[in-house]
């Protein structure tokens, strides 16, 4: 699973090929949650509230760039880097 951006102890990251809707997976120590891009809402999964507060800010300032990553994913290219939250 490709890491695309780290802020905070929480590592972003999008499996290749993976299946609809469009979505990232959050990292945060023994925690993770999959996220829908489109609506922030947790797919499945459970973190901590302020590290799932981080990872909503900062899905929602880089929407674009995760749907471009998640167009990369499912056709196998290499995916890009995102700025962490600042």
């Amino acid at each position: 699973m490709p890491e695309i951006s780290r802020f905070y102890g929480i590592i972003i990251a999008m499996f290749y090929s993976d299946h609809n809707p469009p979505h990232f997976h959050a990292r945060y120590g023994r925690h993770s949650v999959v996220v829908d891009i489109s609506t922030l809402k947790i797919l499945e999964g459970a973190i901590p509230p302020r590290a799932l507060g981080l990872v909503i800010e900062w899905a929602a300032q880089h929407r674009q760039e995760l749907l471009d990553d998640w167009r990369l994913a499912r056709d196998n290219q290499p995916l890009r880097r995102i700025e962490p939250l600042q």
